[in-house]
C-alpha cells in the first residue's frame, strides 16, 4: 500500500519526511501551478458566472505530471497545503490539473511530529468555500485591475495600473503628503533650567512651550532674576504595564520593521521559512489564541527560567470582526529552544516571537514614577518640572528587556525645599507636520481600516513600490514611504472618478464579503454580479473624461524662463513638470521642484547666428536651444540639443552648449561609397552612420572622433544586437 501527500514547498516536504517515517512519499507542488491568463478576455466568462478559466504556470507540467504519475500509483491522496484560503485553492488546484481521485485534506498549523502524525488521522474533504473565497479575491482584484488599468493608460499614462487594494492604500499615503504639503509650521520654544538640589543636579523644563518671543523673554527675566526658587510638589505614583500579546502576522510585521529593520515582505520570507523547518506555527493569522499545549510549555519555562511568581496566564481577544482562520497566534512550536534558526535574520526574527509568546503569559511591570514641580516664590511663571521612572517589579520584561525604557532617577527632595538656578537654556523649534508612514505604519493603518488581510499586506506595499508609485528613503526615523508624481497622478486620477470604489468603507466592506463566503453566509456569483454590474457601468461612464495632460496653475512664482508667461503643471513620462502656458510655441519649462535650470537671461550668444543660448528642461530632461521658439504653423523649430547625463544643467556654460549643438557632426565622405558619415547621439548613446551601417562608440568621444577612426570602426566585423531561433 502506497500513500501520497502533497505540500507546496521543497522545505516543508523534506521536514514532513522526517516525521512519517517513510509511511507516506511526500512531494512538492512548488507554490501555485495555475493561476488566470494575462489576457482578461480568455481569464474570466463574465456572462457564464465569472467562471475563470485557468492554465498551468510555465515550467509547472512537469510537476503536475509527476504529482499525476504518483497519485495513479497512490492507494491515498493527502493534500495537506497551508492552513488559510490561499493553501485550501493551491490544493483544490493541485487536485484539478492532476486529475486527482478522492484527494482528502490535511491541516496542521505547526510543523512538528506530533501535528503532523495528529493531522494524518483526521482528514477531510477539501472546504469549497474557503476555496471559493480565495478565487473570488482573485476574480474580483483581476476584474477591477483590468477596467481600471486600462482606462488610466488611456486617460494618464500607457503603462500605469491600478488594484483594488493597492489603490486605496496608495490613497492613504497621497492623503498624508497633502496634509504634509499643507502644513504651516511656527516657532515655539524650549526653556529649561539647570539646578542644584542640596548637592544633586537637577534639570526642569518649563511645562508651557511659549510661542511668543517676548514672553519667552518674560519668563527668562523673571526666572534669571528670582533666586527663591523652591520645590512645588513632589508626586510618586505606581504603574502597571501589561504585556502585548502575542504575535498576529500584522503585529509581527510592525515589530520586526521597528526592532530589526525587516521590510514586511523580508519578515515574511523569513517566518515561511522559520515555519516550514517547523520552529515556529504558520505566520499568516489574525488571530491571538494560543492552544492549552502552548500555555502549558511557557509554564514550564517561565517557572524554570524567572521563577513561579512571574507567571500569570491569559487569553486575548482578537480585535478583527472576522478572524480570517480560526488558529493559533505566531510562537514557537518548542519553548525550550530559545534560539534557532538556519541564518541570523531567522535566529533574530525566532528570538523575538519566542519573547513575545512568552511574555505575554508573564505578569505584569511595575514603575514607580516621580515628577517634581518647581517655581519661584511669587508663582509668576508657569511651572518648571521633570519626570522619572523606574522598575520596581520586572514582570514580562525579565523575557522581553527590549521592550523596557531607560530608567529616569530623580534625586530626593521634599516640597518647600530650595533649589539654586544654575542656568537657563532656550531652544527655538518648529512645529512639524505629521509624519509619513513606514511600511510598518502603514501595515497598521490597513489592518485598521479593514483593507486587506494577513495575507496580503506585504504583497499590497511591494506592489505600490514595484509599481514606482511610492519611494522609500530615511527621515529621522526608520525608513518612510513617500508618493512619487507619478503615484501622486494615478491616486488624484482615481479619487476623482472612483471615489467610492477607493474609499475605506467600501474596501472593508468587500472585505467582509469575501470573509462571508469563506464562511458560506455569500454566494460567489451573487457577490461578484453585485459588485460588477455597476462597476463597470461607472468605468465606461469615465471613458468620456479628458485625459490628463494639464494637472492645473502652478504656484504664481513660477514663471516662464523664456518668455515670463504663467506656468502649467503638467504631466510626462517622468512625472510632473512645470511648462509654459505658451508650450509648445514657447518652449520654456522647469522642473517640478520649481529649481529654474535656466537662468532668465540666455547663458551666451552664438558666435556665428548672434542668437540667444538657453538652458531648458522639457519633457525628457535638459538641454540647450538656440533662440527662442516663434508662434505659428510653419516656423522653423530652434535647434536644441540634450545635456549629457550626469552633468548638471546649472554648471552648463557657452562652450558646453556649443559643443552638445555641434551634433550630429558629418565627418567627411566614406572613400569607396562617397556618402557622409556622420557622429552623433541617440536613444542607445553615442554614434556614427554610414547609410544605414549604425556603429556605437564605445571608447571613442563623439565630438572629437575623426574621418580616419570612423573609417577604422567600419571596417570592423558588425556584432548583431542578438539572434532569433528559426523554428524547424
Amino acid at each position: 500500500m502506497s500513500k501520497l501527500l502533497i505540500v507546496e514547498s521543497p522545505a516543508k516536504a523534506k521536514t514532513i519526511s522526517k516525521y512519517l517515517d517513510g509511511k507516506y512519499k511526500v512531494v512538492a507542488s512548488v507554490g501555485h501551478i495555475r493561476d488566470l491568463p494575462k489576457s482578461n478576455k480568455k481569464a474570466i466568462d463574465i456572462e457564464g458566472g465569472f467562471i475563470p478559466h485557468y492554465e498551468i504556470s510555465k515550467g509547472k507540467e512537469k510537476i503536475v505530471a509527476e504529482i499525476k504519475s504518483l497519485s495513479q500509483k497512490a492507494d491515498e491522496v493527502l493534500l495537506a497545503t497551508d492552513p488559510d484560503r490561499e493553501g485550501e485553492a493551491i490544493a483544490w488546484h493541485v487536485a484539478q490539473a492532476a486529475g486527482l481521485k478522492n484527494p482528502k485534506r490535511v491541516v496542521f498549523h505547526e510543523i512538528t511530529k506530533e501535528a503532523v502524525e495528529e493531522a494524518v488521522k483526521h482528514p477531510r474533504k477539501i472546504d469549497e468555500n474557503l476555496r471559493q473565497a480565495q478565487e473570488a479575491r482573485r476574480v474580483l482584484d483581476r476584474l477591477v485591475g483590468y477596467d481600471l488599468s486600462g482606462l488610466i493608460w488611456k486617460k494618464v499614462r500607457y503603462g500605469l495600473s491600478a488594484g483594488r487594494v493597492q489603490s486605496p492604500a496608495l490613497r492613504i499615503l497621497v492623503e498624508r503628503e497633502r496634509q504634509i504639503n499643507a502644513f504651516k509650521s511656527h516657532p515655539f520654544w524650549i526653556i529649561s533650567g539647570e539646578f542644584v538640589a542640596g548637592k544633586e543636579p537637577l534639570t526642569l523644563t518649563c511645562e508651557k512651550e511659549p510661542t511668543d518671543k517676548k514672553e519667552v523673554e518674560k519668563i527668562v527675566s523673571l526666572a534669571e532674576k528670582n533666586n527663591s526658587w523652591h520645590v512645588k510638589d513632589v508626586k510618586e505614583s505606581e504603574r502597571k504595564i501589561s504585556p502585548r500579546p502575542p504575535f498576529i502576522t500584522s503585529t509581527l510585521q510592525q515589530t520586526a520593521s521597528s526592532r530589526l529593520g525587516f521590510s514586511p515582505s523580508r519578515t515574511m520570507s523569513v517566518a515561511q521559512k522559520l515555519y516550514e523547518a517547523g520552529h515556529i506555527t504558520y505566520m499568516r493569522t489574525d488571530s491571538t489564541n494560543l492552544s492549552e499545549n502552548a500555555l502549558g510549555q511557557i509554564s514550564g519555562v517561565v517557572e524554570k527560567k524567572f521563577g513561579k511568581e512571574f507567571l500569570q496566564l491569559r487569553k486575548f481577544k482578537t480585535k478583527s470582526k472576522n478572524a480570517q482562520e480560526a488558529h493559533e497566534a505566531i510562537r514557537p512550536t518548542h519553548f525550550n529552544l530559545e534560539s534557532t534558526g538556519a541564518n541570523e535574520a531567522e535566529k533574530k526574527l525566532y528570538r523575538l516571537i519566542w519573547q513575545r509568546a512568552l511574555s505575554s503569559q508573564m505578569k505584569e511591570a511595575k514603575t514607580l514614577s516621580t515628577k517634581i514641580t518647581a517655581n519661584i516664590s511669587e508663582n509668576s511663571i508657569p511651572d518648571f518640572s521633570a519626570t522619572g521612572s523606574r522598575v520596581i517589579f520586572l514582570g514580562f520584561l525579565s523575557a522581553d528587556p527590549e521592550s523596557r525604557g531607560k530608567d529616569v532617577e530623580l534625586p530626593k527632595v521634599s516640597v518647600g525645599d530650595k533649589l539654586a538656578l544654575q542656568k537657563i537654556s532656550v531652544e527655538e523649534k518648529q512645529t512639524e507636520p505629521p509624519s509619513r508612514y513606514s511600511e510598518a505604519g502603514l501595515v497598521k493603518e490597513l489592518e485598521k481600516r479593514g483593507i486587506g488581510r494577513p495575507s496580503t499586506y506585504a504583497a499590497i506595499i511591494k506592489t505600490i513600490e514595484d509599481r514606482g508609485y511610492v519611494e522609500k528613503f530615511p527621515p529621522p526615523r526608520g525608513m518612510a514611504l513617500k508618493p512619487t508624481d507619478t503615484g501622486e497622478v494615478v491616486s488624484s486620477f482615481l479619487e476623482k472618478n472612483f471615489k467610492e470604489y477607493i474609499s475605506d468603507s467600501f474596501t472593508a466592506e468587500m472585505e467582509d464579503k469575501l470573509d462571508k463566503i469563506a464562511l458560506g453566509e455569500e454566494k460567489y456569483v451573487k457577490m461578484l454580479k453585485d459588485f460588477y454590474k455597476p462597476f463597470l457601468a461607472e468605468v465606461k461612464a469615465k471613458e468620456k473624461v479628458d485625459k490628463v495632460t494639464n494637472l492645473g496653475n502652478a504656484p504664481k512664482e513660477f514663471k516662464c524662463p523664456v518668455c515670463g508667461s504663467p506656468m502649467i503643471i503638467k504631466l510626462s513620462r517622468g512625472g510632473k513638470f512645470l511648462s509654459c502656458s505658451r508650450y509648445p510655441d514657447c518652449q520654456g519649462a522647469l522642473t517640478m521642484e520649481g529649481r529654474e535650470i535656466k537662468k532668465d537671461e540666455p547663458i551666451g550668444v552664438h558666435p556665428q547666428t548672434g542668437e540667444p543660448i538657453f538652458v531648458l528642461v522639457g519633457k525628457y530632461g535638459p538641454y540647450v536651444q538656440i533662440g527662442v521658439r516663434e508662434k505659428g504653423k510653419g516656423k522653423t523649430k530652434p535647434k536644441m540639443a540634450s545635456i549629457p547625463k550626469g552633468k548638471n544643467p546649472e554648471e552648463v556654460k557657452l562652450e558646453d552648449a556649443l559643443k552638445y549643438l555641434s551634433l550630429p557632426r558629418e565627418l567627411g565622405k566614406h572613400p569607396e561609397t562617397g556618402e557622409t558619415i556622420t557622429a552623433s547621439v541617440g536613444r542607445f548613446g553615442p554614434y556614427i552612420v554610414h547609410g544605414k551601417d549604425f556603429r556605437s562608440l564605445k571608447n571613442d568621444d563623439v565630438y572629437t572622433i575623426d574621418l580616419n577612426r570612423a573609417l577604422e570602426i567600419l571596417k570592423e566585423e558588425k556584432k548583431p544586437r542578438g539572434f532569433r531561433l528559426k523554428r524547424k
